[in-house]
C-alpha cells in the first residue's frame, strides 16, 4: 500500500466516490456523513477508509448500499399533518385563486425520496381541484438522487403500513388495493413525473408555483444550503410558496425568502425587479456567464489599463475582477477569480479586508486606508492607500471595489515635508489614534453581533443534528419492524406445518414415535398417549427404554440397534397391555431416519400397531 493510500481520511474516500460515481458528497454535513459512513463499515467490520475504498474496488455493488445508507430516505404520506392541513384549507386556495382559471399550475417537490409526498401533493391538489381539472393543469415534478427510491416512487404501490396516515376517505378515493399493496391510481399518475436531480449541482426546474422541499436541507452544510437556496430563489415564480421542513428556519436569508407561517415554515419568495437579479441571485460562480461582446471586451482591456491595481469582491464574498495591475502586484491569477476571498492572501494583506467587507455591507458607506505599509513580492518596501467603495444597483448591494494606490513617492515627499512639522504631525496621529479607537470598538461591537449570530446559527445546526439522528432511528425502528412481522409470519407458518404434521400422525391410526440417535422421546403421537395412557409431555425427551408403560420395551433393544446401524424394515411383536389394563398383540416396526439420504441416520420411526391377543 502506498503511503497516499495509508493516509486515506474521509474527504479522499468522497473524492473517490465523486470521481467513480458522480455523488457528490461534500457539500453534506461532515458529522452526518462520518455517521453514516462509520455505519456502513461497521456493518462490513472494516476499521480504515483503505480498506473500504479496496472493498469498494472489488464489490461495486457496494456503492448502492452506501448511496442507501447516506441518502436517509424518511418520509410519509401527510408527515406532519398540521403542515398539510394549512396547504390545503389555505396556501393552496390562495395559489389558484391567483391565477386565471385555465392557468397551468406547476410544482416542484424537492427530495422527494420513494414518493410519498409527491403523492400527498397530488392528492391536495385534485381535491382542490377536482380530479378532471387536476390532470389538465397541475404538474408535479419530483426529484431526488437516489435511483432506487425513484422506482420505488415511479411504482407507486405502497404496503398497508406506509399508508396508515392516509386519510380514510383519500384512501378509497386515489389508491387501488391488490395483494396487499395500495397503488396510486394510474390515472391521477400521469400528473407526476419523477426524475433524478442533484440540488447541489443540477440545473434547477424554473417557473414553479409550489416548492416543497422538507427535511432535505438540513442534511447540507450552510455553504450548500446557500447555494441550494439561491436556485429555490430562481426556480420560483414571484407569488411563489416555499414549504421546509420543521427544522429549517431560513434565518440568515431574509434577502430571498420572508416567513408567512413560521410555525409550519412557509415562506415566499423576495422578489427580485429583473431577469438579471434573479440570475445574479441564483449564480454562484461570477466569473462565468455568457461569451463577452465587443463592448464587454473593451470595458475589460480599459479595465486592465489602469493605473491602480483593483479588485471587484461579489457580495457573496467571491472575487468577480481583478484587473492586470491588481493580479501582478497581489499575485492573483486567472482561476482566483471565482474563489472566496477568505481563502486568499489579499483578504489579511497588504490590508485587513474581512470586517471592512463586513461593515460596508452594513452602512454602505466607502473606507479609505492611507499609508498601509506593504513589503512587496521583489522585496521593496511600499506605501499603499486603498479605498474600498461599495457597488450599489438599484438599492442593491452588488459587492465591493477595493483599490490600491502606490503611494510610495507621495509618501516620501510628506515624509520630508513632516519633519519641518512636527508637532502638527503628533497631533494628526493623535487625533488618527482615536479614530482608531473608535474603529477598534465599532469592529468589536460588529464582532459580538457576529458571536451572537453564530450561536443562533450553531443552535439551529444542532436542531437539524438532532432532527437526522431522531430520522436514523425512525429508519432503524421500521427495519426491525418489519424483520419482526417476518418473524412473526414465519412463526404461524411453523404452527400449521406442525397442526397439520399432528393431524396427520392422529389420523393414520397407529401409535407413531419418533427417537434421536440416543433414543429419546422427540415426537409422541395422540395415538401412543391412546394405547399408552402417557401424553407427549410426560414423555418427550425422556428415554424410551425407560418408559413404564405396557410394552417390555427392554426387549426392541437389539431391534432399535439394529436399525442404528442402518438395517431398515425391523419389526417385532411382543405381548403388551394397553392403558386399560386389557392384554394385546403389539406389532412394533421401526426405520431408520435419514433426512439428507445420505445414509446418515439421525433418528427412528417407531410404529406400533395393537391387534387382538
Amino acid at each position: 500500500m502506498t503511503a497516499e493510500r495509508s493516509e486515506m481520511t474521509l474527504d479522499l474516500l468522497l473524492d473517490f466516490v465523486k470521481r467513480t460515481r458522480g455523488f457528490d458528497f461534500t457539500g453534506y454535513k461532515r458529522s452526518t456523513i462520518e455517521r453514516r459512513v462509520a455505519k456502513r463499515m461497521g456493518e462490513l467490520e472494516l476499521t480504515s477508509y483503505d480498506d473500504y475504498v479496496d472493498h469498494l474496488e472489488l464489490h461495486p455493488e457496494e456503492f448502492e448500499a452506501l448511496f442507501n445508507t447516506i441518502l436517509i430516505n424518511v418520509t410519509g404520506f401527510f408527515r406532519d399533518a398540521a403542515t398539510w392541513d394549512h396547504l390545503a384549507t389555505d396556501v393552496v386556495p390562495q395559489l389558484l385563486a391567483s391565477r386565471p382559471p385555465d392557468a397551468a399550475i406547476r410544482v416542484w417537490s424537492a427530495g422527494c425520496a420513494s414518493g410519498e409526498e409527491a403523492y400527498t401533493v397530488a392528492m391536495v391538489f385534485a381535491k382542490a381541484l377536482g380530479e378532471s381539472a387536476f390532470l389538465h393543469r397541475v404538474k408535479i415534478y419530483a426529484t431526488d438522487v437516489d435511483e432506487e427510491a425513484l422506482e420505488t416512487a415511479r411504482h407507486g404501490a405502497y404496503a398497508a403500513r406506509a399508508v396508515e396516515d392516509v386519510p380514510r376517505d383519500a384512501l378509497e378515493r386515489f389508491f387501488e388495493r391488490s395483494d396487499q399493496r395500495y397503488t396510486f391510481r394510474r390515472d391521477l399518475r400521469r400528473a407526476v413525473i419523477f426524475g433524478r436531480n442533484d440540488l447541489v449541482q443540477d440545473a434547477p426546474i424554473s417557473r414553479i408555483d409550489l416548492l416543497v422541499c422538507r427535511n432535505t436541507l438540513m442534511y447540507f452544510n450552510a455553504e450548500t444550503q446557500s447555494r441550494v437556496l439561491r436556485r429555490f430563489h430562481f426556480a420560483l415564480d414571484d407569488d411563489g410558496v416555499l414549504v421546509l421542513g420543521k427544522s429549517e428556519m431560513l434565518i440568515t436569508h431574509a434577502d430571498l425568502f420572508r416567513p408567512t407561517d413560521i410555525k409550519r415554515r412557509i415562506f415566499h419568495k423576495v422578489v427580485r425587479p429583473t431577469m438579471r437579479d434573479r440570475v445574479r441571485v441564483m449564480a454562484t460562480d461570477l466569473a462565468s456567464g455568457p461569451a463577452p461582446g465587443p463592448a464587454d471586451t473593451l470595458r475589460e482591456s480599459a479595465y486592465d489599463l489602469t493605473s491602480s491595481a483593483q479588485v471587484v469582491i461579489a457580495r457573496d464574498g467571491t472575487i468577480a475582477m481583478a484587473n492586470d495591475r491588481a493580479r501582478r502586484m497581489l499575485g492573483l491569477t486567472a482561476k482566483d477569480v471565482g474563489r472566496d476571498f477568505h481563502d486568499l492572501d489579499l483578504s489579511y494583506r497588504p490590508v485587513e479586508l474581512r470586517a471592512r467587507i463586513e461593515r460596508i455591507a452594513e452602512d454602505r458607506q466607502p473606507i479609505a486606508m492611507e499609508g498601509v505599509k506593504w513589503r512587496a513580492p521583489s522585496g521593496h518596501e511600499r506605501t499603499l492607500d486603498v479605498r474600498m467603495v461599495p457597488i450599489v444597483s438599484e438599492g442593491e448591494l452588488l459587492g465591493t471595489a477595493v483599490t490600491y494606490q502606490d503611494a510610495t513617492d507621495v509618501v516620501r515627499l510628506e515624509s520630508d515635508l513632516t519633519a519641518s512639522r512636527r508637532d502638527l504631525a503628533q497631533a494628526h496621529e493623535e487625533l488618527q489614534s482615536t479614530v482608531e479607537e473608535l474603529e477598534t470598538t465599532n469592529e468589536e461591537l460588529q464582532s459580538t453581533n457576529e458571536e451572537l449570530e453564530t450561536t443562533n446559527e450553531e443552535l439551529q445546526s444542532t436542531n437539524e443534528e438532532l432532527e437526522t439522528m431522531n430520522e436514523e432511528l425512525q429508519s432503524t425502528n421500521e427495519e426491525l419492524e418489519t424483520m419482526n412481522d417476518e418473524l412473526r409470519q414465519r412463526t404461524f407458518e411453523l404452527n400449521d406445518v406442525n397442526a397439520f404434521l399432528e393431524t396427520i400422525l392422529t389420523t393414520i391410526g397407529l401409535s407413531v414415535v419418533v427417537l434421536d440417535r440416543q433414543l429419546h422421546v422427540q415426537l409422541w403421537n395422540g395415538q401412543s398417549r391412546e394405547l399408552w395412557g402417557l401424553s407427549s409431555e410426560d414423555v418427550e425427551g425422556q428415554h424410551l427404554l425407560g418408559l413404564d408403560i405396557g410394552l417390555p420395551v427392554e426387549q426392541l433393544r437389539p431391534m432399535l440397534l439394529a436399525s442404528l446401524k442402518g438395517e431398515d424394515g425391523q419389526q417385532l411383536t411382543l405381548d403388551a397391555v394397553n392403558r386399560r389394563g386389557k392384554a394385546i398383540r403389539c406389532k412394533v416396526s421401526c426405520m431408520a431416519l435419514s433426512p439428507l439420504n445420505d445414509g446418515v441416520v439421525t433418528g427412528l420411526i417407531l410404529m406400533m400397531e395393537p391387534q387382538s391377543a
